[in-house]
């Protein structure tokens, strides 16, 4: 399905992740249908939208595979997150014929103390933060043009609209990340919630920067019985969703992470480059291309070409790290399923 790719000595260029549309969503579509009957024996598909382009793109397959009554759409807005998300998740469930579920999970994130956690710890950072600030987390330096140690900066911004930053200590990072993942653990409890009512399966939206690179959270979007565009580049999400017919808004939508009050990019958060270029460069890493194949193919020196490997490399140890299963003290055999 990918252009130019069944052989790993081919000759590497920015065509190679031209995708055969049609096969993709063929194939993607039996294998949901197969997974959720045979493997999984469950009725039907629960997964969250937010009007993102992966989600929307999982949603349609889910929907053309199984039928709108079986696939279940759940809205998850929070008083922090963009309106446009829940408004954008509604045309959709439009578009797909599909009647979505509201769950408004501020409640929950208000009673684990997501919010008065992740301001408690800016506040060690920022003592003047309160009502009415915004605040988002960004990674620090420029990826392509020196080698650097990573490191992330804090932004806030005052009701009057004055910004600040500052390098964020271990501690603080840690203290607001810790908290802000509750909303996608929150999430994921409410899809796991309704695929239990419901004897269904739940469906995971990463695309596979997130997945190969380690953007998700562990116990959070990370977590889900069939991952069907795990294998999908970025860019490649963004073509089939071309093929399918979704709305042009929904095509339109830039990938943000939605997470913090601040508008902020997934390059800003955690890839540090346009994921189209990320893309092409993870394509180029993973089949074995050299160098200068790679900088002739994203427009990059030999230098950017190696900076960007490294952080690559860096991140694939994460993402091995997070999805790995619990360690055992000792190994312990379960029978296969009947």
């Amino acid at each position: 399905m990918l252009n130019a790719l069944s052989s790993p000595l081919a000759q590497f260029d920015s065509k190679a992740l031209d995708l055969d549309c049609a096969a993709a969503a063929r194939e993607i579509e039996d294998a949901i249908q197969r997974i959720v009957a045979q493997d999984l024996r469950r009725q039907g598909i629960v997964l969250g939208v937010s009007g993102g382009i992966d989600s929307s793109v999982c949603a349609t397959l889910a929907v053309r595979a199984l039928g709108p009554e079986r696939v279940l759409c759940i809205l998850m807005p929070e008083k922090e997150n963009s309106p446009k998300s829940t408004r954008l998740g509604t045309l959709l469930c439009e578009h797909l014929g599909v009647t979505p579920v509201m769950e408004n999970i501020t409640g929950p994130l208000e009673a684990l103390g997501c919010y008065e956690r992740r301001d408690n710890a800016i506040r060690r950072l920022f003592p003047e933060f309160g009502p009415g600030w915004k605040q988002k987390i960004g990674l620090a330096g420029n990826l392509l043009d020196a080698d650097r140690v990573n490191y992330f900066t804090l932004t806030v911004e005052s009701p009057d609209g004055e910004r600040q930053t500052s390098r964020m200590p271990v501690d603080v990072y840690l203290d607001v990340v810790a908290a802000t993942n509750l909303k996608q653990r929150i999430r994921k409890t409410v899809e796991y919630t309704h695929a239990d009512r419901l004897n269904y399966a739940v469906l995971g939206t990463p695309n596979r920067l997130e997945y190969e690179l380690g953007f998700f959270v562990r116990g959070g979007d990370g977590l889900a019985d069939l991952k069907p565009i795990a294998h999908l580049y970025k860019s490649q999400v963004y073509q089939m969703a071309a093929y399918l017919g979704l709305p042009a808004e929904i095509q339109a939508q830039s990938p943000s992470t939605d997470t913090y009050t601040l508008p902020q990019s997934q390059e800003e958060f955690y890839y540090a480059l346009p994921y189209d270029k990320l893309d092409l460069a993870l394509c180029a890493y993973g089949r074995g291309a050299t160098e200068e194949e790679a900088a002739a193919a994203l427009g990059l020196t030999l230098p950017q070409v190696r900076r960007v490997y490294k952080d690559i490399t860096a991140k694939r140890r994460t993402s091995a790290r997070i999805l790995r299963d619990a360690h055992l003290i000792q190994p312990v055999s379960v029978g296969e399923e009947a």
